[in-house]
């Protein structure tokens, strides 16, 4: 599968702004780790290759522990999740996957047992942004490791 066309050179402004609104996440109170926890179920979710590669590789170079990103696709069964991360992961799925009906009640209570007001804000723009990722990049056919230098994602020396 090719690219089909480079969305930084035909919208630079657009692309730009995406790129500043993602590193505001930076200066949020959500932690990284579930930042990337939240990035790579999303993009596993929007069957997005090129989001789910980078993530685990970023994910990997900040000291996420190999077995986690394996599991992430399991979070439910799996019990290497805290409760903060597992609704995190529950409202990323709500999120991407909206049902017809909105966002079920339950799904809000968890999150909202784990995450202040100001924190499950921020959570629900990571996921927008994540999911406009996503978007772009499967849309485009984005390939996988082809922006690894560009953005130091070599050094996660997954190969």
């Amino acid at each position: 599968m090719t690219q089909r066309l480079n969305y930084f050179q035909q919208s630079p402004e657009l692309s730009k702004k995406l790129m500043e609104l993602n590193s505001l996440f930076q200066k949020t109170t959500i932690e990284q780790h579930i930042r990337e926890l939240v990035e790579i179920r999303a993009s596993q979710l929007n069957g997005c290759a090129f989001c789910v590669d980078m993530h685990i590789k970023m994910a990997k170079i900040h000291g996420e522990r190999e077995l986690r990103l394996h599991h992430v696709a399991i979070w439910r069964e799996s019990t290497l999740f805290s409760a903060r991360e597992r609704a995190a992961l529950a409202w990323t799925e709500a999120l991407t996957q909206l049902p017809a009906q909105g966002v079920p009640d339950d799904v809000y209570e968890r999150v909202r047992t784990q995450y202040s007001e100001k924190e499950l804000s921020d959570l629900t723009f990571l996921v927008g942004t994540i999911n406009t990722w996503n978007r772009l990049n499967v849309a485009f056919r984005m390939v996988p490791g082809s922006s690894d230098k560009a953005f130091g994602l070599d050094k996660a020396n997954l190969e």
